[in-house]
């Protein structure tokens, strides 16, 4: 037992004898970084001392301790709370045995990567996203021949990607542009990365097509490429990408049809194309994709009808298909979607009932239907079977009174049923809808008075019941204290604005226009002290402006204009056109006329 402690010691020991200090080369090329950074709040390079062996007290290098040359070099410290200021020095460039560069999250770095870095032939991992780099992508990292993973994400880098930079990079997994100013078409050497896993180049002006040599990369699982100048069809081979879970094209200029080669991406679990220009119908095939849980393809030019075939996606959450061209009914195959919960068919053609087997879509907590020629007359009452939390049926034909199944829908945050023809009163149990955070009745044909239950919805954050035919006075709103947006235009409500919404701490916008409101202002408005907007016009409103109100500090839009006010306009830092102020003989100063003394 003593020989073999003797000879564990003897060769831990001559481990330590062989372990080489630090390489001065190495030294003063991390020597010259610190030197170039001006600020280190963090004192994530506290350790750097110079008289000190880097390879064994300096934070985060690390050696190969039979050479002392330095294989790694990451930042210390924690991510969240890390930033330097200064620029990366050119000498990291001979640092010639780095395998993994993390210079990520410093924030407030400025200059270029340096071009010597492309020495760095032995390196497999290089992060420098989130550092406030500058300048464009230096292309002598085209000899990075080992990358593995090249992120330089959330700097401010432009123009466009040197034509062979991934050439070499034959091992590449993971490359991450995202959010720069990168501009250009997306290069050829693209394709010779037949490793790649990961792909992020969203974010950035990116402009040409979508290349059809992407379908050559297939062991891609994350293709994004969102918020870019991309224009042209989505390539047929894109279909090729059999092993991607992730597909993100949104937000481009891309033109044509969605091609049916879509279904042979099994392995989808996110598509996402909206804010585009696609036109055509959706192929059929998209109901072979059966492990994706979010579809959003809203915001295009599709038309034809919606495939009966996405019944068949039986994982599918979120499907968004709003402000599009398609017609016909809406399918009832979505019943079969278990697992669905958004569900936004909004501005389109979609005509028909709202089949009622979607009742049995138990776990729908979002339905938007809104903008539709769907001439439902009543809200359907099977909808009281489902959880919902929101319900948007603007514009879609409902005639009548509310319903008063709704009293009873526990659930709901947000309910619109604007800009149609619903009439009658607005009834006392809409008080008991407690749970509502938006509530918007606007642009129907309501003519009751406001019933006082509806001070009960203390949740509330946003009513809208502007362009109908209520009356009777606006009565004390000041008791629902998470107003935000009080919008109540264009009603013959009569009587003075009440002194109450002063206590509305968090309105921010407040709409009382072509009201019939008399008397004056109450200076306790001001009281009020988020209101960014207010809008008061073609009311019979007299007396002088309360002088508090006009200097609210996030006040950006006023108007009082028709009204019979009178008086100076008090003095206001906020520059206000004269138009917010006409109509009103009795008033003068800026930006009106000088008042005569």
């Amino acid at each position: 037992m003593a020989n073999h402690l003797m000879i564990l010691l003897i060769f831990f020991h001559s481990i330590f004898l062989q372990s080489r200090a630090c390489h001065p080369t190495d030294r003063e090329a991390l020597l010259d970084f610190k030197r170039r950074i001006t600020a280190d709040p963090s004192k994530m390079l506290h350790s750097w001392i110079p008289d000190k062996d880097c390879c064994t007290t300096w934070d985060g290098i690390a050696c190969d301790p039979s050479t002392g040359r330095v294989r790694n070099l990451t930042r210390p410290g924690p991510y969240w709370v890390t930033s330097m200021s200064g620029t990366l020095s050119p000498f990291i460039g001979n640092l010639s045995s780095l395998q993994y560069l993390d210079l990520s999250n410093l924030k407030e770095l400025k200059g270029p990567i340096p071009f010597e870095l492309g020495k760095l032939t032995n390196l497999r991992y290089m992060f420098l996203d989130s550092s406030g780099l500058e300048g464009s992508i230096p292309g002598s990292l085209e000899g990075l021949s080992l990358l593995q993973s090249l992120v330089i994400s959330r700097n401010r880098l432009t123009g466009p990607i040197p034509e062979n930079l991934f050439t070499k990079m034959t091992s590449l997994s993971q490359l991450s542009l995202t959010e720069n100013m990168l501009c250009g078409p997306i290069p050829p050497s693209i394709g010779e990365m037949l490793e790649l896993r990961y792909l992020y180049f969203n974010g950035n002006n990116f402009s040409g097509s979508v290349p059809e040599f992407i379908g050559r990369l297939q062991n891609l699982e994350y293709l994004d490429l969102s918020r870019n100048q991309l224009s042209g069809p989505i390539p047929n081979s894109i279909g090729n990408l059999t092993n991607l879970t992730t597909l993100d094209l949104s937000r481009n200029r891309l033109t044509g049809g969605i091609p049916p080669s879509i279904g042979n991406m099994k392995s989808l679990g996110l598509v996402a194309l909206s804010n585009n220009a696609l036109s055509g119908p959706i192929p059929s095939s998209i109901g072979d994709l059966q492990r994706v849980e979010r579809l959003y393809m809203e915001n295009n030019n599709l038309s034809g009808s919606i495939p009966t075939t996405i019944g068949n996606m039986a994982l599918l959450s979120a499907i968004s298909l709003s402000n599009n061209n398609f017609t016909g009914e809406i399918p009832p195959t979505l019943s079969r979607l278990e697992k669905l919960f958004n569900l936004d068919l909004s501005r389109n053609g979609l005509s028909g009932p709202i089949p009622p087997q979607l009742a049995t879509a138990r776990n729908l907590g979002v339905l938007d239907l809104s903008s539709n020629s769907l001439s439902l007359g009543a809200i359907p009452p099977w909808l009281q079977q489902l959880p919902l939390y929101e319900l948007y049926l603007r514009q879609t034909g409902l005639v009548g009174q509310l319903p008063e199944w709704l009293s009873s829908s526990s659930s709901l945050s947000t309910l619109d049923l604007s800009g149609n023809s619903l009439t009658g009163e607005l009834p006392g149990w809409i008080g008991n809808i407690t749970s509502l955070s938006f509530l918007n009745l606007s642009n129907n044909e309501f003519n009751s008075s406001l019933p006082r239950q509806i001070r009960n919805l203390s949740l509330l954050m946003e009513l809208d019941l502007s362009h109908n035919n209520f009356s009777g006075g606006i009565g004390d709103l000041g008791v629902m204290g998470s107003l935000v947006y009080l919008i109540l235009s264009h009603n013959p409500f009569g009587g003075k604005i009440p002194e109450s919404l002063g206590k509305l701490g968090g309105l921010y916008v407040l709409e009382l226009q072509g009201n019939g409101l008399s008397g004056e202002i109450p200076k306790e408005l001001a009281e009020a002290r988020r209101l960014g907007i207010v809008k008061l016009s073609e009311n019979g409103l007299s007396g002088e402006i309360p002088e508090g109100i006009l200097n609210l500090e996030d006040l950006s839009e006023f108007d009082v204009s028709r009204n019979r006010l009178s008086g100076e306009i008090p003095r206001h830092k906020i520059k206000l056109p004269a138009s917010s102020f006409a109509g009103n003989p009795g008033l003068c100063g800026e930006p009106l006329a000088p008042c005569n003394n």
